[in-house]
Parts: C-alpha cells; sequence; structure tokens
C-alpha cells in the first residue's frame, strides 16, 4: 500500500512529465497556438478534462475486476514501472520539437479533445501506471493524487501555449531539451516506486 507522501510525489512527478513531453496533445497545443494565437492553445490544453473521465474510470473498472489478485497487480505495476522506465529513457533521446506550419480552421478544443481520446498514450498510461496506483487508494489520497496529477499537467500545457504563441525558438532549443532530459531522470525514479510496490505485491518484498 502506497503512502500518501507517495500519492503526492506520483501525482505531481507523473503531471509534470506528462505536461512537457512530446507527443500528440502537446504537437496540436503548440500547432494551435502558432496558427491561431495563444488562445486557442488554451482551449486545447483543457482537453483533459474533457477526455480522461471515460479513460480514467475504464483503468478504475479493469483494476477493481484484479482488485484481489496481489500477483497480478504487481504484474501490472512492474509493466507500469518498465513503461515509465521507457519514456524516460525516450526523453533523453529527444530531438527537438518539430512544430508543422499551415493555416488549419480553428476548432481548437475539439482537436485537442479529439487527439487525446484517439491517442493511445492516456490508456497505456492510466491502465498500467494510474489505475494500479488508484486501486491502492482511499477516497482521499486518490483525489490527492488526482488533484496533484491534473494540476500540474494541464497548468503546464497552458504554459507551453502561451511560450509557444510568443516564442517558437524555446521547443527546438536547448534549454527545452536540458528540461526533457531532467524529466527523463524523474521518470525514472518514479519508475522504481512502481517496480518496488509491485514487488511488495509479487510477495518479493516483505
Amino acid at each position: 500500500m502506497l503512502l500518501l507522501h507517495e500519492f503526492v510525489s506520483l501525482g505531481v512527478g507523473l503531471g509534470v512529465s506528462a505536461g512537457f513531453a512530446p507527443g500528440p496533445l502537446t504537437t496540436v497545443v503548440i500547432t494551435e497556438s502558432l496558427e491561431h494565437g495563444v488562445t486557442s492553445g488554451l482551449k486545447v490544453s483543457l482537453a483533459p478534462f474533457l477526455t480522461d473521465i471515460p479513460i480514467v474510470l475504464l483503468s478504475f473498472f479493469v483494476m477493481a475486476q484484479v482488485a484481489g489478485f496481489h500477483s497480478v497487480l504487481g504484474g501490472i505495476s512492474l509493466v507500469g514501472g518498465c513503461f515509465l522506465l521507457y519514456l524516460g529513457f525516450v526523453n533523453f533521446r529527444l530531438p527537438p520539437v518539430l512544430v508543422p506550419a499551415g493555416a488549419r480552421k480553428p476548432n481548437s478544443l475539439l482537436k485537442g479533445a479529439m487527439t487525446n481520446f484517439l491517442s493511445p498514450n492516456p490508456y497505456i498510461f492510466w491502465i498500467s501506471v494510474g489505475g494500479p496506483i488508484l486501486i491502492q487508494a482511499d477516497l482521499f489520497s486518490g483525489t490527492i493524487f488526482m488533484v496533484c496529477f491534473y494540476g500540474m499537467l494541464v497548468p503546464i500545457k497552458m504554459g507551453m501555449a502561451v511560450v509557444a504563441g510568443r516564442s517558437r525558438s524555446f521547443f527546438s532549443g536547448r534549454h527545452y531539451l536540458l528540461l526533457m532530459r531532467f524529466l527523463g531522470l524523474v521518470l525514472c525514479c518514479l519508475s522504481l516506486l512502481l517496480f518496488m510496490d509491485g514487488a511488495r505485491l509479487m510477495g518479493w518484498l516483505a
């Protein structure tokens, strides 16, 4: 069972890493900000609030079905640890972000919602990482984790929209790459928490 401070650490660390991580939603945030202004990018940033509810509920339902099988939960936690470790290594080898050009009709919130809902990343994350964390939480700890996670993820996406609207060079510059390498290290450290939790559920640790 995770302790409260571990739920906070996981929520903050995963939220920050997910907020800055390159991917379909981040690309749409930057693109909309560049093509249609900061307001459009801010709308895209709100997409997780619309799309993640059914994804979280689905992952929680799946986890609830296997809640009594500690070895299964342990195995899923180990898979989640591997997923975070993979994302960490991806951050270390990240090239500068390339933003596509070209004018399109600004329907930013819908674009963001469809991008996030159809991307495999949220499903993989919530089933292999977020779900095993939530299934171990009581109502208070689970709420704290969600608040920390989305309290980091969405404001960071909004900040990226503001930066993209004012300075395209940031995302292809050295500071962004250094930040992503630091967050890669954070992800690798967080993966250790899931590995340890998975090992406890599997009975490998006392």
